[in-house]
């Protein structure tokens, strides 16, 4: 067996070929491709470092796994992998970016670190309920993703939480499998579009409470109810086997806030320029995975949008435009 190739590390004073900010799929993924590409990698991950999948159980629709894998497996084997090849992971929370610097900089704690290149990766984080029984069913019948659960909930009982479209689409997923879905909204009118909304309420298995809110989550080991309460009933119980929450994502752009532009839903921006797909408006910073990305938000498509990052990135340190 040949010798493992490692990246390098740069030498005291020197900066890094690439800083990545994040430790999801989007991350992870970014850091296997530069340091195989002969790019001294350092990965600033945040505390707790995973992201998203490290709150998840069983993990189905990931390429790979034909038995399914849970999520803290999948991120300890790309972490495992990128270690591999020579990226080093600063388990701590960046405070602060200088993006104006040549090279830039990452302030942590008291470290500043510097680089050549950036790639933000920070993700974007569900919007909970808040509510008792939600935390601890987290993942044991509370979800945030149909494209992901759905498939678990053949012929069971499932609500969903939210009024957009993303709740939906959660709802007209789920009713691929599920006996019976509730969609629960605090209002009495959607916020989605017209023709999602009448999909909707158009659906056989799918029937609304309008004017509810749901107040808890039952259940000792799984989800096996949900209380709520409706201005004109009061408080009720209703029995369920699960309950999706689609109420929005946030993306974690504090970081960069005012450095790097944002969408209306306060996503980050990617600015497509001489061959790189994956640029932002600064020279040298890159993004990737579900901090950009409020449409698929599928750890696949991180993993992808991770992979074209790095490409980019190495590019730009070959100061060469890509050639397809």
């Amino acid at each position: 067996m040949s010798e493992q190739f490692i990246a390098p590390t740069p030498k005291d004073g020197e900066p890094w070929d690439v800083a990545i900010i994040g430790s999801g799929p989007a991350s992870l993924t970014a850091a296997i491709y530069t340091t195989r590409g002969n790019a001294s990698t350092v990965i600033i991950a945040g505390a707790p470092w995973g992201g998203q999948l490290m709150l998840t159980t069983e993990v189905d629709n990931f390429p790979g796994f034909p038995e399914g894998v849970q999520g803290p497996d999948l991120m300890h084997n790309m972490r495992k992998q990128a270690e591999r090849f020579g990226a080093v992971i600063v388990e701590d929370v960046a405070t602060e970016v200088n993006l104006q610097t040549s090279p830039r900089e990452i302030k942590v704690g008291t470290t500043v670190y510097k680089a050549r290149s950036i790639i933000v990766a920070t993700g974007a984080e569900t919007k909970w309920l808040g509510i008792p029984g939600e935390d601890r069913l987290r993942g044991r019948g509370v979800s945030s993703c149909a494209p992901c659960d759905a498939p678990f909930f053949k012929d069971k009982k499932v609500a969903v939480v939210g009024g957009g479209d993303s709740a939906m689409e959660e709802a007209l997923v789920i009713a691929k499998y599920a006996s019976e879905v509730t969609v629960v909204h605090r209002r009495d009118a959607f916020k989605a579009s017209d023709i999602m909304e009448q999909r909707v309420l158009n659906h056989p298995k799918i029937t609304v409470l309008w004017n509810t809110q749901v107040t808890e989550i039952l259940g000792d080991q799984k989800v096996q109810g949900m209380k709520l309460t409706t201005a004109d009933r009061g408080e009720w119980e209703k029995e369920i086997d699960g309950l999706f929450v689609a109420i929005g994502h946030k993306p974690s752009t504090t970081l960069v806030e005012g450095k790097l532009e944002t969408n209306e839903l306060g996503y980050l921006v990617r600015e497509p320029r001489e061959g790189f797909s994956m640029s932002t408006k600064v020279d040298g910073v890159f993004t990737a995975g579900d901090v950009h990305d409020n449409h698929y938000r599928q750890a696949i498509s991180a993993a992808g949008f991770g992979s074209m990052a790095a490409i980019d990135v190495l590019h730009y340190l070959d100061k060469e435009a890509p050639t397809w």
